[in-house]
């Protein structure tokens, strides 16, 4: 008898028929629970708006595309035809390949795109057909938004990124049916993946009060304090906005500057105190500075008048005031993050309008100045929505964490949304654990005045690189900003694209170090030098656009954080003993990572 070969292919999988009922059974009870999760906060009177907003906005962008080819319908048959003889090329090919002659694939998906790499996918003639009818119908679907004459930038924009959101989630690999894995799984499980599936499903509707939180990391695996967020360290200070934690010192002596962080309060502190090994503030503490770091309040109602001021008021300036009386130190360097970088550069600003010089030198951390080319969080923002979105955080005094954590996710929905639902909500798989994941999802707040001076002043309006800003009856003007400046960006940045980093860094008034970064938003910026990833660039003259930068950058390869600690050391190399926290005239109020951060949305 002939051994099969080692290239035949295994037949597929053939379910208990019995099982199978008994987990549709179960499925149609979880689907029952998942919807009865979604309908509650409707059944007590609450109002969901969100979505339908979201896709009002779509229809509207869509449509201006399509006028745009209506003006000239032989440009729109034209399209059309373009699309027609692809699809005839595909149909041609499959017959083809149905009578064993070999063919090209007509459309083929990017090396990056994770979704088709099972082989079925290629190797099955349906799954095949499958694949490549959607990767042609979507890419002619950008071309005609891309192409699309005589529509604004704004409008295309939207539309571009709106396309991406219906294109994601149309994918055949999101559907059981046309998802050669999720058939294969779903047969050889009998259905259980579906079945826990909807039960993880439920639960994150019901976690999300009625709104989907979609589940990307094991929640039960991590506590901050415990296993996150462990640098030793003492509150030293604490008002209504924020509690400022004094990291103990891992050296005999310390740089006599002290080092304030200001981290973004759209999420929590400890991205950069992860864990031990990915911590930037533990190996911060380790090159021997003293490191303080600023722990945002959970805002609720109490909170909605808590303003851009305020954050500079009660924020950096108490910190200021804290540290001084802490250690006797009246000068610092600070790092600000994210937001928490904007708030910098406007408090230097007005510092420097003050002729006040606690502030000797600022580090950014993917943080923008000029909005000129903000990327697709520029979606959002527009005069309309921007309204909008006050009258409903003026009802409640704040914006739900969950509207930033859902717009972040919408930055890259392949990645953040669609292979969660297909990988927990339909394969049945709890995620891995991952850390960076779970401070993702711990999303905090935002006070309705904070976040409203923000959104116009910043997005809509792009006041601050205009000297149009005012903070406390001063006009902001960064070119007085005459302290050196580090500007760190990050090359595949969603949130803070390198390209507006780059421009934001001419700026300032003085001498600006821009570093580029491997990586995103946060992996680009937590880095750590036991495990670095990635590479950096570093250049002098600041000429001509982010590309011509590029070219003549000099790469390393690594992490940029000890080129961050020589610019730091090159400034002030003076060492004093080292402070312990709550050793000064401010007493300890408790243990770092403190109270505030542990507050949940």
């Amino acid at each position: 008898m002939d051994k099969p070969s080692s290239t035949d292919k295994a037949p597929p999988p053939v379910p208990d028929f019995d099982e199978l009922s008994r987990n549709l059974t179960l499925l149609l009870e979880g689907v029952g629970k998942a919807t009865a999760a979604y309908l509650k906060p409707m059944t007590e009177g609450q109002h969901r708006s969100g979505f339908a907003e979201e896709a009002a906005e779509a229809v509207r962008s869509f449509g201006h595309i399509a006028e745009a080819w209506m003006i000239d319908p032989q440009r729109a048959v034209d399209a059309q035809n373009r699309l027609g003889v692809q699809f005839l090329d595909l149909w041609a090919s499959t017959l083809k390949r149905a009578h064993g002659e070999p063919v090209e694939a007509i459309a083929e998906p990017e090396a990056k795109d994770n979704r088709f790499k099972d082989p079925e996918w290629s190797e099955n003639p349906v799954f095949d057909f499958l694949k490549q009818a959607y990767l042609i119908t979507s890419r002619w679907a950008e071309n005609l938004v891309d192409q699309a004459e005589g529509v604004d930038e704004h409008t295309r924009h939207k539309a571009q990124f709106y396309l991406r959101q219906l294109s994601s989630a149309l994918s055949p690999s999101n559907f059981l049916l046309t998802n050669p894995e999720l058939l294969r799984e779903t047969l050889q499980r009998n259905g259980a993946n579906l079945v826990r599936g909807m039960e993880m499903l439920a639960e994150d509707i019901e976690a999300g009060g009625g709104e989907l939180k979609i589940r990307q990391s094991d929640p039960t695996r991590f506590k901050v304090g415990v296993n996150m967020a462990t640098t030793p360290g003492k509150v030293i200070f604490r008002n209504s906005l924020m509690e400022l934690i004094q990291y103990a010192p891992a050296t005999d002596t310390v740089l006599k500057r002290p080092l304030l962080i200001v981290p973004p309060w759209i999420n929590k502190f400890y991205i950069l105190d992860l864990n031990p090994e990915k911590s930037f503030i533990r190996w911060a503490v380790a090159q021997g500075l003293t490191v303080f770091c600023i722990s945002w309040v959970n805002p609720g109602l109490e909170h909605a008048g808590k303003d851009f001021e305020s954050y500079m008021r009660e924020g950096i300036f108490a910190a200021l005031d804290a540290i001084e009386t802490s250690t006797g130190e009246k000068k610092v360097t600070a790092i600000g993050y994210c937001v928490g970088g904007t708030l910098l550069a406007a408090t230097l600003a007005y510092m420097a309008a003050k002729k006040d010089k606690r502030i000797d030198s600022a580090t950014f951390f993917t943080a923008q100045v000029d909005f000129t080319y903000a990327g697709d969080l520029k979606v959002f923002v527009d005069k309309d929505r921007v309204s909008a979105l006050e009258a409903s955080m003026k009802k409640r005094g704040y914006l739900e964490g969950s509207h930033m954590a859902n717009a972040f996710n919408m930055l890259r929905p392949n990645d953040l949304i669609w292979s969660y639902v297909v990988n927990v909500y339909l394969k049945g798989q709890a995620p891995f654990p991952f850390d960076l994941l779970y401070w993702n999802s711990d999303s905090t707040r935002m006070p309705a005045a904070n976040h409203a001076f923000y959104l116009r002043n910043c997005y809509l309006e792009n006041r601050l690189t205009k000297g149009e800003m005012e903070l406390g009856g001063v006009k902001l003007d960064l070119k007085k900003v005459k302290i050196p400046v580090f500007n760190l960006a990050t090359k595949e940045d969603h949130i803070a694209p390198a390209r507006s980093v780059f421009l934001g860094s001419k700026s300032f008034g003085g001498p600006v170090e821009f570093v580029l970064a491997g990586s995103g938003h946060i992996a680009g910026v937590v880095n750590p030098v036991g495990k670095a990833k990635y590479q950096y660039w570093t250049g002098n003259s600041l000429d001509g656009e982010l590309d011509d930068w590029i070219g003549r950058a000099q790469e390393t390869p690594g992490t940029w954080w000890p080129h961050w600690f020589s610019w730091i050391e090159k400034q002030t190399s003076r060492r004093v003993p080292a402070r312990e926290p709550g050793g000064g005239k401010l007493e300890a109020l408790g243990d770092a990572p403190g109270t505030y951060v542990l507050a949940k949305s």
